[in-house]
């Protein structure tokens, strides 16, 4: 019972300005943050750039020009071996304070042969370098969307590696952002309406991006609280 209550006042803390990240709450004081997104295709290039310029905007627009910066250091193709073979060169060394980071859709494309246990290695692996290398990071882990067609018939188990996700968000308590119920609700409406969000049934266009991806993270970040 105690057990419970305690649960229960946690997620009402967590509604308030006590869960926002620490980034955030830097920025509430006016100190210049430096976000680096890394995963796959889905976040980086034109893709990344599409919902992360939406979320700087809102950034900058409730806290002020000049004090967000992000950088898009993931590769498209790319999944969680070569996440942390490259983590050094491509996160630490540009001294984040918070990260995003996806590399579930290609962790599940059955040729690269990643296990989800290895996956979920490299994962580990990566939130924990980040708490080494500065404890007051924020971590984000994102679940994208699904693939549909030819693209899904080559991660025939990603659900596993979403899963997976959200466990370890839990298990190693960072901040989760679940696209997918989203990213359902399109599909849901049959899959041309889908295919003008995610033209090739993988990669969210500009349009997902900005409609979909952004708003999700904005929510998340709880931009709408200010410090009283």
């Amino acid at each position: 019972m105690k057990r419970t209550l305690l649960l229960l006042a946690t997620l009402i803390l967590c509604s308030s300005s006590f869960c926002q990240p620490n980034f955030i709450k830097r920025l509430q004081k006016g100190q210049p943050q430096h976000l680096v997104v890394y995963g796959t295709s889905l976040s980086s290039g034109g893709a990344g750039n599409a919902w992360m310029r939406v979320v700087s905007a809102a950034i900058q627009e409730q806290f002020g020009d000049g004090l967000i910066q992000y950088s898009l250091a993931g590769k498209g193709g790319m999944w969680s071996v070569w996440g942390v073979k490259n983590f050094e060169d491509s996160v630490i060394a540009k001294k984040p304070d918070a990260v995003f980071i996806e590399f579930g859709m290609n962790d599940a494309f059955q040729e690269y042969g990643t296990s989800v246990a290895l996956a979920k290695l490299n994962l580990e692996y990566m939130i924990d370098r980040l708490r080494l290398y500065n404890d007051s990071c924020d971590i984000f882990l994102q679940v994208m969307n699904m693939p549909i067609g030819k693209s899904a018939t080559f991660r025939p188990y990603l659900q596993t590696y979403y899963a997976m996700y959200r466990e370890v968000a839990r298990e190693k308590d960072v901040m989760l952002i679940d696209h997918y119920a989203n990213w359902q609700a399109i599909l849901d409406q049959g899959e041309d309406i889908f295919r003008q969000y995610v033209p090739d049934g993988l990669h969210p266009n500009k349009k997902g991006g900005e409609e979909v991806i952004a708003p999700k993270i904005v929510e998340v970040l709880n931009l709408n609280v200010k410090e009283k």
